[in-house]
């Protein structure tokens, strides 16, 4: 169990180097999760808080998904006069961690999933901790927080083995990876980039496919995924997927 407080807490770990830039800069990311208790569903969820930011030199962000990589609706977004903090409160009941550092063009990534496990009954779980990936000295040549903005959201850092063979990401974590992506390359970040609201259509308004269709055709997430169709942006150069 003391492998599970550890990966609760935090994914990556840092030098003091690291954590004193980090606070310099006033980046602020929130990895550690925590076991809540529903009295009304009568169940246990994760909660987590998708925060972090970044300038040009450095970047730490952390957002969440679900079990298989999708985006989570989030319960609601963090309000502060401050910026490259909490953005947003998630909770499910299995959480997907995504954490990444962004040093200049070299990333650090840390992919785990969180759920509650009964260890005793009548007795609080225990929040189970499982590391799916991990990923040092990732580069992308890109400068997603300056001239190559506009291909924020749409490309992600390659991890190598020492070898030189590309490690693979999990499968279903590819649009979450980059969504953390263009959060460690957010100048001045205050907003949410992979949890999301989701807002059920009145029924008069929309019903059956093609208002699901229309809805979502309206949506900047649908607009983004039209202009990153399969993560390539249809004007830009050859780049890492």
């Amino acid at each position: 169990m003391e492998s599970d407080r550890r990966l609760n807490r935090w994914g990556l770990t840092f030098t003091p180097a690291v954590i004193n830039r980090l606070r310099k800069v006033a980046i602020y990311g929130q990895p550690q999760l925590s076991l809540e208790h529903q009295g009304r569903a009568k169940r246990y969820v994760v909660r987590g808080v998708e925060s972090g930011g970044a300038t040009e030199e450095v970047g730490y962000y952390v957002t969440f998904a679900g079990e298989s990589g999708e985006a989570l609706t989030w319960l609601q977004t963090i309000d502060s006069l401050a910026v490259n903090g909490p953005h947003a409160v998630v909770i499910a009941p299995v959480v997907t961690r995504i954490e990444m550092l962004r040093v200049a063009r070299t990333y650090e990534l840390c992919i785990t999933r969180h759920r509650p496990v009964e260890v005793e009954a009548g007795h609080r779980p225990k929040l189970h901790a499982e590391e799916l990936f991990r990923g040092a000295h990732g580069y992308l040549a890109l400068e997603l927080w300056g001239k190559d903005k506009d291909l924020s959201g749409c490309v992600r850092p390659q991890f190598f083995t020492r070898s030189g063979e590309e490690i693979e990401l999990p499968v279903g974590f590819g649009d979450a990876v980059k969504a953390v992506t263009s959060g460690v390359s957010c100048l001045n970040c205050s907003h949410p980039h992979y949890s999301r609201l989701v807002a059920t259509p009145p029924r008069e308004e929309v019903t059956g496919e093609v208002g699901a269709l229309r809805n979502s055709a309206a949506s900047p997430e649908w607009k983004q995924s039209a202009e990153c169709r399969d993560g390539i942006p249809t004007d830009a150069a050859p780049t890492v997927q």
